[in-house]
């Protein structure tokens, strides 16, 4: 699949099948989403792998409930790295890491779309839960959980708003 086919053909998958997702899939997923860029290359981020049903379920409740998180075959949960970014003191803790954090879930969900398989992108839960679920050291902070399996539709593709309202041209 190119590179346009494969950003213009992914969706937001929330309705997974039950048949398990290959660990090299995953594993090659983890590579690419390292492969990202990131802030003076520190690559402050970490990532938890989540394969067992009462942790899912368990990480579904701390996402207010959003419960395709348990029913995924497998749900990486993203996390900024504080201890690697602190060279760039507060501006690494609050915006750099995110980034990094960021552009190395969409290098998972590009690559696991282009694999034939589905994953979203959840962004909405409890931070404290999900670190107190999976035992997160201290300078691990939850960013994104990303179920991931294969996805029984294609999803919704969601209009998306013109070049003219959001591309802005300089001003010099």
């Amino acid at each position: 699949m190119d590179l346009v086919t494969c950003i213009e053909g992914r969706n937001s998958i929330r309705d997974f099948a039950s048949d398990p997702v290959e660990d090299s899939v995953i594993d090659e997923a983890l590579r690419l989403a390292n492969r990202a860029p990131s802030a003076g290359n520190l690559q402050a981020r970490d990532f938890v792998i989540v394969k067992n049903a009462r942790a899912k379920k368990a990480l579904a409740e701390a996402a207010y409930r959003q419960d395709f998180i348990a029913t995924a075959p497998v749900a990486i949960v993203c996390c900024a790295n504080l201890e690697r970014i602190k060279h760039y003191g507060q501006r690494g803790k609050d915006l750099y890491c995110l980034q990094d954090v960021a552009a190395a879930v969409e290098n998972i969900l590009l690559y696991v779309h282009s694999k034939g398989l589905g994953a979203v992108w959840v962004g909405a839960f409890d931070e404290v839960k999900v670190s107190k679920l999976l035992s997160l050291p201290d300078h691990a902070r939850p960013v994104a959980i990303v179920p991931i399996g294969y996805s029984v539709d294609q999803g919704v593709p969601r209009r998306r708003l013109s070049q003219e309202k959001i591309v802005h041209r300089e001003v010099w």
